[in-house]
């Protein structure tokens, strides 16, 4: 290629946060067509996507240019002040990398901008610029660097001092930069520019600061800066770039400095110096310090890995000795030796201190070494786990170990404590703008209603990894809206959003992943400091980290080891010597739990579509409850039905080929891991487990040339074990589409066997199990609200706070599960446990006076104690809430002075305190009103997320049992079936359909559960009003099942107080022959009498006993109104007789009208 006319040296990709519009992928494509041979990215203050920009260029065949424009702090960078009329104190500084040396110090220079510099901005400075400056080219910058500001603010004598000390600085590397975009500084600032090029020989280099990549991109952008800004793009006064910041081609900037040459020139010159070449791949990884016995760590390694195989086996034979040697000899060929000792040496720790660790989840699961070593916790023999998942000595990549902790934090600092703070950094990772969530973006700054741009949002499919490109597709709506056959702003929304779509939006802290370097990670990476916490991490994501040769370390935390951690510790107050790593593996109780679906607050096994297809599958394995892990996600699903039938004998289960049988006898015939199709490879076609892994991938990536490859090595290897061709194809086919959604039985082992262990404890120790789970969600009101629904099925009471009776967490009682202190909205852990403590030095609580002056009004204020009586904490020691309540100020006041005349030493003589007599006159509770049953339920739901004393529904109790099926058997009809269910709507989420009516997602809850009820738009319509929170309704609908799972659809709603008068077709009573009296039968109709209506009355005489015959009469001449008062008098007649009502069947009214 000829040597290109122009390079660009000033650019901003998508990593110039929600300032850069351009896709960082997308630049040296861009560049490349344009002619250029080289490209630089310089964004602001930071490197996140400089590899990225590295590793495009080198596809695209343009040489890549790392750079950075820096912000350089006026003063010292430890000055956190403004300077110059500037308020962050800082000016802008362009700063390329000629070499290895200068990417080195760009690298210490950005990251100490943000570890040591940071206001408002990363800032360095002139002493950083000094100490770092060898291998870095040096450019003005724009009309924010320090030259141009000073031109433009004291003059040219003070740039020329400015740029005289760059000079100073970085010598024949520095450069004057020169731009040319329009904007009327420019003028003044290019005039002086010239002078000082004049007069200090400063060669000129001409830029371009491009934001965007192409012309027509400038709204897009305008769009990107008001979401960053906050603006509408209808304000006038706001940040507005010139139309020119794009990546103009050699020609155009050519064409604009046609009077500076030699402006031009100076970019390939500069690009001619620039040649940094980054090397992949090389592990770093810190020395592990093992014992002096150990001649080195692989000794050391092997040595741990065989004593724990003893520890692990009660026998240890050949073939468990050998897999050790073989994944040992694996381990130390691929350099992973010192990775396996870091790894063992922290789960170690773990284990000592009495933490709780997971069973180590994903490929690691798959090694014998990893399980020895008590890395991992399930047995790879057991369950047939391979170990080339994990490290494939045919395909180099690092290994990965998923290991949850109780207390992730805990293991954190003891990394930071073994290896230096400075070696060890957690990973960065950013957020980019969705399908749905830059529509939303967009349509803010548009200025476009919530509710319209909610609507078209909603319009993207819920998928995973879903495109605006896709989604119009898809959507017809979308589609007119993208093709501008409508509205013209919502077209402008669509082509604003799919031009923004997929850039970075911002930086955050990944969950899990740590980095351990072998000395300072800035010696290797750059660093970055969060703004709002100050947490330093790594300015590059996990893959990109890996890709450098960093092993990433992931500490996971997982609610669900605290929640076990509780329940033991309750569970061993009864059993002491309660062992959860001892229960067995095939306890039948644990099964029916799960063949019961009873599995709300199981981990990962407690969503209504899994429950239902448990109870379909009803498991009695393990092997059940890791292929129902597997299978329940995306793409597998659609297996379950086949694997459910082959198990319950409903279905035969086939072979394609008989050896097949050995591989897919566990999941009766059905692909499920990935494992499977690893070991199909093998058996069929003779790959090593290491090739076919290999198959596996490229199964995933779908490229074409190394499918056909692929696919060539299989057939030819079945051909070879005399597999029929057509067979061979057929399996080809199938283990394809699998791969494309297979899941790792390495991953679902490990969770399934937690989740057995959760379900373990609900099913033996109920009581124990909730209580821990109630425990360790207080603070996730919504978790909570379904465990207590839980507890309702349960037939587990759960019984009030009480200040003398509960602990700061829900504790099991023989009564039911006392709700904890420390779970009522507005208390907190620290008040609870200084209530409780009292509680135990002092003897329970007498009355509201006293206990606000045992309190340490330290730790419990007002609106502690204010919680506490709203919620029903205070019931047992004397008056009602409403009294309290008002007393309470009174009550504090009290408190305070008594408190503090404690504190002075003044008591009486007498024992008393000292305060005047008529305040103890002045201690009661005042004579006001209770709170209405209404406005008592209310306080007990806002403070607990449940009702105590009542329930809404008490009052309909009667007519949900009449009238409609209990929610908790809602679900067990069948496709098509109409059904009616009533109850307190508790939450709503609307959506549109495909043609952009609203529909809605009510969530029900009755006395004994709750069902997720779908309005489609004509029912959502005809029943919009009824459908609030807290609305006690009556839902008509009917059961749909779609790929296993029933739903319901309704079709109309009432409200509940109306279902008597709508749907009574007779009342019923039923009286015993043997104490009929003509008394009797007078008193009946006299009452009946009374409250006439249009229902039928039906007699019902009963015999002596259950043999006899029943007579019916039903009355000709009265007819009678349902009414609370009807029953009720009837209930009370002598005679004992029984009343309930005759519903019209569901439907049967919708038929009628």
């Amino acid at each position: 290629m000829a040597s290109p006319e122009f390079v660009h040296l000033h650019g901003h990709s998508e990593y110039s946060l929600l300032d850069g519009g351009c896709h960082v992928k997308a630049m040296a494509p861009a560049a490349a067509e344009q002619g250029m041979s080289a490209l630089a990215v310089t964004d602001h203050g930071n490197l996140f996507g400089a590899i990225s920009h590295y590793r495009s260029c080198r596809d695209a065949g343009v040489k890549p240019i790392l750079g950075c424009e820096t912000y350089v702090s006026i003063g010292s960078r430890h000055e956190r002040k403004g300077a110059r009329g500037l308020t962050h104190g800082s000016n802008h500084l362009v700063l390329l990398a000629k070499n290895h040396t200068g990417w080195k110090n760009l690298i210490k220079l950005v990251s100490k901008g943000y570890t040591e510099g940071f206001y408002y901005n990363p800032r360095i400075d002139k002493e950083l610029l000094r100490k770092y400056s060898e291998g870095l080219v040096c450019l003005s910058a724009c009309v924010s660097g320090e030259v141009a500001h000073l031109i433009q603010e004291e003059g040219l004598d003070s740039a020329e001092t400015a740029a005289r000390e760059f000079m100073n600085i970085f010598g024949d590397d520095y450069y004057l930069e020169i731009q040319r975009h329009g904007i009327d500084i420019e003028a003044k600032v290019n005039d002086g520019l010239l002078k000082l090029h004049d007069r200090l020989g400063v060669p000129l280099v001409a830029t371009n600061d491009f934001h965007f990549l192409h012309a027509d991109d400038h709204a897009a952008h305008d769009a990107l800066v008001c979401i960053q800004t906050g603006k509408m793009l209808a304000e006038t006064q706001r940040m507005c770039y010139p139309a020119g910041l794009y990546m103009k081609s050699p020609a155009e900037m050519q064409k604009l400095f046609a009077d500076l040459p030699q402006a031009i020139e100076s970019t390939v010159a500069i690009a001619d110096k620039c040649d940094v070449e980054l090397e992949f791949g090389n592990l770093i990884l810190p020395e592990f310090s093992i014992p002096e016995q150990f001649e080195h760590a692989f000794t050391y390694l092997t040595h741990l890995a065989h004593v724990g195989l003893k520890r692990r086996y009660d026998r240890t034979d050949d073939a468990l000795i050998n897999r050790v040697d073989y994944e040992l000899g694996v381990i130390q060929q691929m350099g992973f030796v010192d990775y396996f000792l870091i790894v063992w040496d922290y789960v170690h720790y773990a284990h000592s201190i009495g933490m709780t660790v997971g069973p180590g989840r994903g490929s690691g699961a798959g090694s014998l070494v990893a399980y020895s070593l008590g890395i991992t916790n399930t047995d790879p023999i057991k369950h047939s786990l391979l170990f080339e998942r994990f490290l494939n000595p045919e395909r180099v990549s690092p290994p990965d170990f998923d290991i949850d902790f109780a207390d992730r934090e805990k293991l954190v600092q003891y990394v930071v404590d073994k290896y230096g703070e400075s070696n060890v950094c957690q990973i960065i990772t950013f957020g980019t703008m969705g399908a749905k969530a830059v529509i939303r973006d967009v349509g803010r700054v548009l200025g476009m209603g919530f509710g319209d741009v909610d609507a078209i949002a909603k319009l993207v499919p819920n998928e995973l990894k879903i495109t605006l490109d896709k989604a119009i597709e898809k959507t017809p709506e979308l589609k007119q809206m993208a093709e501008g056959k409508g509205d013209t702003q919502q077209h402008q929304l669509l082509t604003h959003a799919r031009k923004l779509e997929g850039l970075a939006r911002h930086a955050s802290i990944h969950a899990a992943g740590v980095i351990i370097a072998p000395s300072d990670v800035s010696d290797y990476m750059p660093l970055y400091r969060a703004p709002k916490d100050g947490k330093i991490t790594t300015q590059w994501d996990g893959p990109t980290c890996e890709d450098f040769g960093f092993l990433k370390m992931d500490f996971l935390g997982l609610n669900e080891l605290n929640l076990m951690d509780e329940a033991v510790r309750v569970i061993r107050l009864q059993q002491p010597d309660f062992d959860i790593e001892a229960i067995p593996w095939d306890d039948a109780t644990t099964f029916e739990l799960f063949g019961r679906g009873e599995t709300v607050g199981v981990f990962q096994f407690e969503s209504a579509g899994m429950r239902e297809y448990l109870s379909q599958l009803e498991p009695d394995k393990i092997g059940d409850i890791i292929a129902m892990n597997a299978l329940y996600r995306p793409g597998p699903m659609d297996k379950i039905p086949d694997y459910v039938a082959r198990k319950q004998g409903r279905q035969e289960v086939v072979y394609l080929h008989p050896d097949l049988e050995e591989i897919l006898d566990e999941t009766y015939g059905v692909i499920v891991y990935q494992e499977q199709v690893l070991q199909i490879a093998q058996k069929m076609a003779g790959f090593t487990l290491g090739s076919a892994d290999i198959l596996r991938r490229a199964m995933g990536k779908k490229k074409p040339e190394e499918m056909a490859k692929q696919k060539k090595a299989f057939i030819d290897g079945c051909l070879e074990r005399d597999v029929d061709k057509s067979i061979a194809e057929q399996l080809f086919a199938e283990i394809d589409v699998f791969s494309g959604y297979g899941f790792n039985k390495c991953h679902a082992a490990p969770y399934a066997e937690l989740a057995y262990k959760n379900a373990y404890l609900k099913a033996n120790w109920p009581g124990e199990y909730m209580a821990a789970s109630m425990t360790t969600s207080i603070g996730d009101t919504d978790k909570v609200t379904v465990l207590l629904d839980e507890c309702r099925r349960m037939e587990i009471p759960v019984l009030p706070p009480d200040v003398n009776e509960s602990a700061p967490n829900f504790t099991p009682t023989p009564d039911g599960i006392r709700f904890g202190l420390a779970a009522i909205k507005n208390v907190g852990q620290g008040a609870a446990q200084s209530i409780v403590d009292g509680r135990v030095q002092d003897g329970p609580y007498e009355n509201l006076f006293s206990f606000c002056e045992r309190l340490d009004l330290r730790a419990v204020n007002r609106r502690v104690v204010e919680s506490l009586t709203a919620a029903g904490g205070l019931d047992q020691i004397g008056g009602h809430r409403a009294q309290m309540l008002e007393a309470l100020d009174m009550a504090l006041r009290n408190a305070q002075t008594v408190q503090e005349e404690r504190g002075r030493g003044q008591f009486s003589l007498f024992g008393g305190d000292s305060s005047a007599p008529e305040l103890d006159q002045q201690l009661n509770l005042p004579d006001i009103e209770p709170w209405t049953e209404t406005e008592q339920l209310a306080h007990e739901k806002g403070l607990l997320g449940f009702y105590v004393t009542s329930h809404p529904l008490s009052r309909f109790e009667r007519d949900l049992r009449m009238f409609a099926t209990p929610l908790s058997e809602a679900l067990t009809g069948n496709d098509g079936e109409a059904i009616r269910v009533g109850g307190l709507v508790t939450r709503i989420s609307t959506s549109n359909d495909r043609r952009g009516n609203p529909i809605a997602f009510v969530t029900l809850e009755d006395l004994r559960g709750s069902a997720d009820i779908v309005f489609f738009a004509d029912a959502f319509a005809a029943s919009r009003e009824l459908l609030v929170n807290d609305r006690v309704i009556l839902v008509e609908g009917r059961l749909n099942e779609r790929k296993g799972m029933m739903s319901i659809l309704a079709d109309t709603a009432i409200g509940l107080e109306e279902a008597r008068e709508c749907l009574t077709r007779a009342v019923n009573v039923a009286l015993p022959a043997n104490h009929l009296c003509e008394e009797l039968l007078a008193d009946l109709r006299t009452v009946c009498q009374q409250f006439t209506g249009r229902c039928d009355l039906v007699i019902h005489l009963k015999g002596a006993d259950e043999l006899e015959r029943e007579t019916l009469i039903r009355s000709r001449s009265i007819r009678v109104n349902p009414c609370d008062e009807l029953l009720s008098s009837v209930d009370a007649l002598e005679g004992s007789p029984e009343t309930w009502l005759t519903a019209v069947p569901p439907h049967a009214r919708l038929a009628q009208a």
